[in-house]
């Protein structure tokens, strides 16, 4: 969102165009002559009625009325065309042509004059080439133009130079195309985001233009007649409607915010929807009419709120920050490429490092707890729901080798393993670290060393652990015993342990004791929950507003929920979403969490990868 004090025009959505293009048809313009080129100025693609038309005896043309958004300041008069930039000036009058002032016109230019088509004057686009007005894309599908430095609001006087003898000028009165009948204003305030919709009904489709201007925007409604008025709005955006010169001028002064301008039909409406967030201390709500597709949003009494996903659409993965450091759950959906996401498993504050499993692409980046409830996912996103108690298992010559440690944290009395992020330091002096590439040693190193991204290192006291290999190219062999029975957990690529698990088969299996969870410390207490499970087939993510396991649990069976995990909860607790008002993207929780090491995200299914 542009928070800088100035609207800007969101992209209008394929529905809308679709409506916007029935503008030049009911106008009875069609066919008449062609549109050329659509027209950006300063990036931003112009409404269509500001597009380039072929002039019925060839070469391309633009609407005198849309110029001074290029910074050209104009007369717009059949009789007394005058086109300033700068210092540099083009004039025409019938009988006399094409004239310049502060420079000379080339020979043979042969400037086609300017014409009448239907309810607007052209010119030719080689006069503004003549003019200097810089041109930043010229392709066959786009015509775009440099953002002025300042638009001229004002007409230009008649030129001084018309022959004496010439009759004055009698401007070509074009009658109106609409009356600008009603505005109407309206306004909705969604937690702590703001949608306020100006409508702006005519009485019969005419073109309009919008001009970007500190603080707000304004529509220019070319031919279209109305009254002037000046209302201060519910939400403090000041709106005024200006009579000026052949149409109307509708100013909109807004306080920041998004901009969205689009037309509707029956009766023809000209709309603008400005969405604010209102107090950034609290986070914007999902909005249920711009989700992305394949997601459905769910809510069910208690406060209890549910996030499904297409599982032909989208997969769940486990996403990790950076060994220490930790992440807004919305920052880790936008660097997976996800749409959805909610924080993964317990860590500690301090460190930022997680205290139970953690697997990413097959290989554990944090070791288990061994007691306590996990997630998992397939190559192909199915969920895994259980007790595994997964460890390390180097084979070789030498036989095999459970390894009893995973992190960076350097223990002489340990085999442990570490993945490389290429810039974590493992190893101390007086151990030596290996790294276990394609069923290989690739590299054997004594003392501190960094092991680079992605690859397995194992650290260990050589007179603990003789028989392990230390040449490079000896074969060494690491797979992960997951040690669980209750789901082909052989088979799972990202897993994460949190808990408990609240519901198995549709019923409710807590068991604060299995897992080893104090029921009387904080863990425990009344807050904001959050949940991994499945509903009707689909992965979901479960949020209640606030409720103990137990009220949690309860609510997840009711509402057909079949199996479900407990994740870290409380000030932990997020579930963020892409879309929402304005693209803000939306979040079930309304107060902000704390960054987290991991989470899981929903990630755009590519078919064929990851078999």
């Amino acid at each position: 969102m542009d928070q800088a004090g100035r609207a800007t025009l969101a992209p209008v959505t394929r529905r809308r165009r679709k409506r916007g293009a029935a503008v030049l048809a009911l106008l009875g313009l069609a066919g008449t002559w062609a549109a050329a080129r659509p027209v950006a100025v300063g990036g931003a693609v112009q409404a269509a009625a500001v597009e380039t038309r072929t002039l019925p005896g060839g070469g391309e043309a633009l609407a005198v009325w849309t110029l001074p958004r290029l910074g050209v300041a104009v007369r717009n008069d059949p009789q007394d065309v005058r086109l300033r930039y700068g210092e540099r000036e083009l004039r025409h009058a019938p009988g006399t042509g094409w004239r310049a002032v502060g420079f000379t016109l080339p020979g043979g230019t042969g400037l086609a004059a300017p014409q009448a088509m239907g309810p607007s004057l052209y010119v030719p686009l080689a006069a503004l080439r003549l003019l200097g007005v810089p041109v930043t894309a010229d392709t066959p599908s786009l015509l775009g133009f440099a953002a002025p430095a300042t638009v001229p609001e004002e007409t230009l006087p008649p030129s001084p130079d018309l022959p004496a003898a010439d009759p004055a000028p009698v401007p070509l009165a074009l009658p109106p195309l609409a009356n600008l009948d009603t505005v109407r204003v309206g306004r909705s305030v969604y937690r702590t985001v703001e949608v306020q919709r100006v409508v702006l009904e005519l009485s019969a489709a005419a073109p309009h233009s919008v001009v970007r201007e500190s603080g707000g925007l304004s529509v220019v409604l070319p031919r279209v007649t109305g009254s002037a008025s000046q209302t201060a709005l519910r939400s403090g955006d000041l709106l005024r409607v200006d009579p000026a010169g052949d149409g109307v001028q509708v100013h909109l002064q807004t306080g920041g915010g998004t901009s969205e301008i689009f037309t509707l039909e029956d009766p023809y409406r000209v709309v603008i929807d400005t969405t604010t967030h209102l107090d950034a201390r609290v986070p914007p709500p999902i909005n249920p009419e711009a989700l992305p597709e394949g997601v459905t949003y769910r809510t069910r009494g208690g406060g209890l709120h549910l996030l499904s996903f297409d599982p032909a659409r989208f997969q769940p993965r486990v996403v990790t920050a950076p060994v220490g450091a930790a992440r807004d759950v919305a920052a880790l959906v936008k660097a997976a490429g996800g749409v959805a996401g909610v924080n993964g498993g317990y860590f500690d504050p301090a460190s930022s490092l997680p205290v139970d499993l953690v697997a990413v692409g097959g290989l554990l980046t944090a070791g288990s707890l061994e007691k306590r409830a996990a997630v998992g996912f397939t190559p192909q996103g199915t969920p895994l729901f259980g007790y595994p108690r997964p460890r390390y298992v180097v084979g070789g010559d030498f036989g095999s080798l459970t390894v009893n440690g995973v992190g960076a944290k350097a223990r002489p009395t340990l085999l442990t393993a570490f993945v490389g992020d290429g810039a974590t330091r493992v190893g101390a002096e007086g151990l030596t670290t290996l790294w276990a590439e394609g069923g290989r040693v690739s590299r054997a190193a004594s003392g501190p060393v960094v092991p680079p991204r992605g690859v397995l290192a194992l650290t260990f006291d050589p007179a603990r652990f003789p028989a392990l290999p230390r040449t490079p190219g000896t074969r060494l062999t690491v797979s992960v015993n997951w040690q669980a029975t209750d789901a082909p957990w052989e088979r799972a690529q990202d897993a994460l342990a949190a808990g408990p698990l609240l519901v198995q088969g549709g019923r409710v299996v807590l068991d604060p004791k299995r897992e080893a969870f104090d029921t009387g410390a904080s863990i425990w207490r009344a807050t904001r929950q959050v949940a991994f499970g499945v509903l009707e087939g689909q992965p979901t993510v479960a949020y209640l507003e606030h409720g103990t396991p137990e009220t949690f649990a309860a609510a997840l069976a009711g509402a057909g929920v079949r199996d479900a995990v407990r994740l870290d909860s409380g000030s932990s607790a997020t579930a963020f979403v892409t879309g929402g008002y304005a693209g803000l993207g939306g979040y079930l929780n309304t107060v902000w969490s704390r960054p987290v090491p991991n989470a899981i995200v929903f990630v755009p299914k590519v078919t064929g990868a990851r078999k």
